[in-house]
């Protein structure tokens, strides 16, 4: 029977990076990292950091994606060769990236009010430039401030964060080698109302751990 390379939390009740269970990364954030692009925002958490460009509301590229009555929202994700863990193997294309990029403009296209901005594309450009664990929470969090950047009007700003479960206890904000042996979830919420935008999990978890897991990462956010 094989067992798990990590220990998840020691006798101490500590992860593998010194972290209390509902203890989250180190985080910093920083606004007009790219002054070509309309908003521009670099997040980093841990030793994961992801970088965001906001272009727009501009004319669509492609006539076919006009909505006239509202802005069509476009969402690209890329990875640094030097990234790690893994992630400097993808491409554009990837078919774990473009779920990321789904999964993003999934969890924006309630918040951002695109009916300010009909027959009009906002383009998102997203970077992972280091990857150890919660590229996607990383991702929308550095969204969140691209787009406040770049003065587009939102319902909203959206807070993300993932959630492992190990045994019975929850851990917030998962490192890479968490996530690769844990059932992960991630949450996206809305500080002001509470409202969730997105809970994605991989991992079948029985309802109860599930509500509690949600729960704890809408009072994280």
């Amino acid at each position: 029977m094989s067992s798990s390379r990590l220990e998840i939390l020691n006798d101490g009740g500590l992860r593998h990076d010194a972290r209390r269970p509902y203890e989250l990364r180190s985080t910093s954030f920083s606004l007009g990292t790219h002054p070509t692009a309309d908003g521009s925002s670099t997040v980093t958490q841990g030793l994961t950091s992801v970088s965001v460009t906001v272009f727009g509301p501009r004319e669509p590229k492609q006539r076919a994606g006009v909505t006239h009555d509202r802005a069509s929202i476009v969402v690209e994700v890329g990875v640094a060769l030097w990234a790690g863990t893994g992630a400097q193997r993808r491409t554009r294309g990837d078919k774990r990236l473009m779920e990321v990029g789904a999964a993003i403009r999934q969890t924006f296209e309630p918040v951002i009010m695109t009916q300010l901005y009909p027959r009009s594309e906002i383009f998102i450009n997203v970077q992972v430039i280091s990857a150890d664990g919660g590229i996607l929470p990383s991702s929308i969090n550095a969204t969140t401030l691209a787009l406040i950047d770049a003065g587009i009007s939102l319902l909203d700003y959206v807070t993300s964060v993932s959630i492992g479960l190990h045994l019975t206890q929850p851990l917030l904000d998962l490192s890479a080698p968490e996530e690769n042996d844990l059932p992960t979830l991630v949450v996206a919420s809305l500080p002001g109302s509470g409202k969730i935008t997105l809970a994605q999990m991989e991992t079948r978890l029985h309802v109860d751990r599930f509500e509690e897991m949600l729960l704890l990462g809408v009072e994280a956010g």
